[in-house]
């Protein structure tokens, strides 16, 4: 019987030896993971080409996420990384679209923003428009918008909106630039 007590007494040194090998292998390897190489890297240069037009574009208040959203991309856009780039053509006209507008957009040779046409339909109105509305019309209420923008590299951005007004059966079409002026 004493034979088996430290046969059994051996086996379990053995396992609790080997499974403590095991466990210091594993956390040995573990720790020559952590070594981090540094590598020297080029420099790089970030500009943005088309600054002048976001901030042109951007108002004071949230607007709409998709019309920040679609401006985003058209300022972002590298039209010399797509499949259609040729190097013989002055100006390049891309289009955007999602489901709530669109943006006609031209790029000059050099990849700069030159114009856009936008229009968004039923998007967030700034609060100066609802304001102007409601103060020249107030038991009407807006049940279609229109939000146009026309930007040039030269003479800046130009914001509308159209407007349908209803009140009963009443129906008025109206148009107001972004501080609520009426046009």
């Amino acid at each position: 019987m004493l034979d088996v007590y430290i046969n059994i007494n051996l086996k379990s040194l053995v396992m609790k030896k080997i499974v403590l090998g095991l466990l210091a292998i594993g956390l040995t390897t573990q720790a020559y993971t952590q070594i981090i190489k540094t590598e020297k890297l080029s420099e790089v240069t970030v500009y943005a080409t088309n600054y002048k037009y976001l901030n042109s574009v951007n108002t004071e208040e949230a607007a709409s996420i998709p019309v920040e959203m679609l401006e985003r991309k058209v300022a972002a856009f590298d039209y010399k990384s797509s499949d259609f780039y040729q190097d013989d053509y002055d100006l390049y006209y891309i289009t955007f679209f999602i489901p709530k507008g669109k943006i006609l957009a031209a790029y000059d040779k050099d990849g700069k923003l030159v114009r856009t046409a936008e229009k968004f339909k039923n998007i967030n109105l700034p609060m100066a428009v609802k304001k102007a509305v409601l103060d020249r019309f107030p038991e009407w209420s807006i049940t279609k918008d229109i939000y146009l923008v026309n930007y040039h590299e030269d003479r800046g951005v130009n914001k509308k909106y159209k407007l349908k007004l209803e009140n009963g059966d009443k129906i008025l079409r109206i148009k107001v630039d972004e501080k609520g002026e009426f046009l």
